[in-house]
């Protein structure tokens, strides 16, 4: 996604401003009957799908998926996310992932429309129907695996009977909903460049984001060999992970061969501003006013005009079992610092690669990554792993250890060792990059793991099995008529 994609005015897009999720609303600007009539104005319609994202991924996405974890904590009082006060009355971010990404589902459902009714060549819309649709199937993607079970359509909107209908769907099983999508991709993404993101024009959606989402849902799903299949697309495309510099990882390297989809940002002082906030929770606190001195160390490079929050934090699990401080791992000062070029902070904190240099107040213009070609190599770990193709598993665990400077795995001993070692290497890897959550949720393990592992009294107050998925929110419940529901919050009283 090239800037172009995020700051050109889409009067597709405006439409979605309008309307929350499910609950459409009357007033449609463009006509997918009408508009889709060269590839320059599909091309305009789908960078109107692209815009929920930027939206969805901001400091209380990076709260929910990663500050309520066994991996990190975030003693914020004033965040509800940070601290489990979430129920179907108050969703925290809840509400804005919900209407957000029903709204990338809506824009994509008349893309999709839109480019099957145009005057252009089967050829012609092949790659534009593709990207549509991947863009779709990420939406539903971030839904089932925030919420679960959610409500599923394709169709796109032109009377009020649809809408009706549409806003009365019950729950669908995530299961079915992801199958669905995984054939759909199947059957489409190969019409995508089969490149580097980094590579295609604009940093647009590909197919490595394609083969990601089925990969991803499959492993949701327990497909191994289907998400292997997968993978081994994005290998063929990727390549040899050593190539790619494990400096890389840090926010503010933007657009890295590495790189699959990230959520893209620009500031310039009095010019184009699109930025998010999530750096501002991710550095060293307090700053002194006026001064570049953060927790009592002065980082010319960050600038004396950032805002600071009540910042995430390493859990102690983290520090020291994951990633110890005696145990050498090329990530582990970039993960989290307690010094800064031989200054001592007086805590521990997130590093440098969550940091924002020269930030103005909290317009963190880092680029947010989503998706990279490690987490695909240790997707392919585990899923050698769940079909017993342990020396592959390893191999697959020791390419990314071998980047990193870390210790190899060694002699295979039992499953229950070397699955327990690929889920702390994926904490490891992609610590802070808004996917613990969502992998926990997967294994089994998020209840459980933040209860023993995060510290942070709030979250050992309020936090319940239910809240394992965000509920929907009491105003959708009561839109649909019913038809929707939050039982498993109504077992716990919320």
């Amino acid at each position: 996604m090239k800037s172009h994609i995020i700051h050109t005015v889409i009067l597709f897009t405006m439409l979605s401003a309008l309307t929350s999720c499910l609950e459409e609303k009357e007033g449609v600007i463009i006509d997918p009957d009408d508009f889709y009539q060269n590839e320059s104005q599909c091309i305009s319609a789908l960078n109107g799908c692209y815009i929920p994202l930027n939206s969805i991924y901001s400091f209380t996405f990076l709260m929910a998926t990663e500050g309520v974890t066994d991996l990190a904590s975030a003693n914020n009082s004033a965040q509800y996310d940070a601290k489990l006060m979430i129920s179907p009355a108050g969703c925290g971010c809840g509400t804005t992932v919900w209407q957000q990404c029903y709204i990338g589902v809506r824009n994509a459902n008349a893309c999709v429309y839109g480019i099957e009714n145009s005057p252009m060549t089967d050829k012609e819309k092949a790659p534009l129907l593709a990207e549509a649709k991947v863009i779709r199937a990420f939406y539903y993607y971030i839904l089932t695996s925030f919420f679960g079970n959610i409500p599923f359509y394709r169709d796109y909107i032109r009377t009020d009977e649809d809408l009706t209908r549409i806003s009365s769907l019950p729950r669908m099983d995530a299961f079915e909903t992801r199958e669905s999508l995984i054939e759909e991709l199947e059957g489409c993404v190969e019409d995508l460049p089969q490149k580097r993101t980094t590579d295609i024009e604009g940093n647009r959606i590909g197919a490595p984001v394609g083969w990601m989402l089925i990969a991803k849902m499959s492993m949701w799903n327990g497909e191994w060999d289907r998400a292997l299949a997968a993978i081994d697309h994005l290998d063929a495309i990727y390549g040899d992970l050593s190539q790619y510099p494990l400096g890389d990882l840090w926010f503010s390297k933007k657009n890295t061969p590495e790189s699959i989809l990230e959520i893209q940002h620009e500031y310039v002082a009095g010019g184009i501003d699109y930025t998010s906030n999530c750096a501002s929770a991710l550095m060293p606190h307090p700053r002194i006013s006026g001064t570049c001195t953060y927790n009592n160390v002065d980082i010319p490079e960050l600038g004396d005009k950032a805002t600071c929050w009540s910042p995430v934090r390493p859990t102690a699990y983290m520090r020291s079992t994951i990633m110890p401080a005696n145990v050498q791992d090329d990530r582990r000062d970039m993960n989290m610092v307690s010094t800064w070029k031989g200054h001592d902070f007086t805590s521990t904190w997130m590093g440098p690669k969550f940091w924002c240099f020269g930030m103005y107040a909290s317009k963190d213009s880092n680029n947010y990554p989503v998706f990279r070609y490690a987490d695909a190599v240790l997707m392919a770990a585990e899923c050698y792993c769940e079909t017993g193709e342990y020396e592959k598993a390893i191999a697959r665990y020791d390419t990314v250890r071998d980047r990193a400077g870390a210790s190899r795995y060694g002699t295979f001993k039992s499953y229950i060792r070397l699955i327990e070692e690929i889920r702390k290497e994926r904490g490891r890897e992609l610590f802070g990059e808004f996917q613990r959550k969502f992998d926990l949720v997967r294994w089994g393990l998020w209840y459980q793991n933040t209860l023993l592992y995060n510290s942070y009294s709030l979250v050992q107050e309020n936090i319940r099995p239910c809240h394992e998925y965000y509920p929907i929110p009491d105003e959708q419940v009561r839109a649909s008529g019913g038809a929707l529901d939050n039982n498993e919050y109504a077992k716990y009283g919320l």
